[in-house]
C-alpha cells in the first residue's frame, strides 16, 4: 500500500501495557518521535525509503484526552498501529548507522557550559552541528554555530542530546578556541 503524498510509519517502540514509565501525555518531551517507514509516498523527493528510521513531529504518535477524557490517538493515525505522515513532518531520517537531516532543518549538540560563575550546564545558543540541512552552505558539519534563542527543539538521537534547529535560525559559524566539549548528560548516554 502507498499513499500518494504521506508517508506510512509505524512508531520505533511500541508501548509497553504492563509498565508504565510516565503517565504525563501533555509534555512533547515523553512523546515517541522515532518511526520507522513502511510506506513510501508515490510523490518523494525526500532519499527516504522503506525502512529507514526517521524523526518525526512529537504530535504524530501522540496520545491525548478529548474534552471528555477520553483517550484519542493523533489525526496521524491510519490503523494498527499505522500513521500517516507528511513530509514537512519528519525531520531527519537514518539509513543503517548514519542520520541524515532533511532540507530545512539541521541537528546541533549542545556545548558544556565554561564559564565557573554561570549556573547552566550548557551554553546557551550555540553548539555542534551534526547533522545539517543539505542546502545549508554556510557551515558543514563539525563546526561550531550559532542559533537565535527558542529555535531549539530537543531531541535524543543515538545517545546523544541534540537541538533540531531550522535553517534559518543558524545565526553565525564560530571559530573553534579549543576549550569547547559537547555537552551529554548522563541520562541521554543510559538509553
Amino acid at each position: 500500500m502507498k499513499a500518494v503524498f504521506d508517508f506510512i510509519v509505524t512508531p520505533k517502540e511500541q508501548k509497553q501495557a504492563s509498565f508504565i514509565l510516565n503517565t504525563e501525555l501533555q509534555n512533547h518531551l515523553f512523546v515517541n518521535r522515532i518511526g520507522v517507514v513502511l510506506a513510501t509516498p508515490i510523490n518523494n523527493d525526500t532519499g527516504i525509503e522503506e525502512g529507514d528510521e526517521v524523526v518525526v513531529h512529537h504530535n504524530v504518535f501522540r496520545t491525548f484526552r478529548d474534552i471528555k477524557g477520553k483517550e484519542k490517538k493523533s489525526r496521524s493515525f491510519y490503523k494498527d498501529n499505522m500513521y500517516f505522515v507528511s513530509a514537512d513532518q519528519i525531520y531527519a531520517y537514518k539509513r543503517i548507522v548514519q542520520w541524515k537531516a532533511l532540507k530545512g532543518f539541521n541537528f546541533v549538540q549542545p556545548l558544556k557550559e565554561d564559564n565557573i560563575f554561570s549556573i547552566n550546564k550548557e551554553k546557551p545558543l550555540v553548539g555542534i552541528l551534526k547533522f545539517k540541512d543539505p542546502n545549508l552552505q554556510e557551515a558543514k558539519e563539525e563546526d561550531l554555530v550559532g542559533f537565535k534563542p527558542e529555535s531549539e527543539y530537543e531531541f535524543l538521537l543515538d545517545n546523544m542530546k541534540l537541538y533540531r534547529v531550522a535553517s534559518n535560525s543558524i545565526t553565525i559559524k564560530y571559530e573553534y578556541e579549543g576549550n569547547e566539549e559537547a555537552y551529554n548528560p548522563s541520562w541521554a548516554q543510559s538509553s
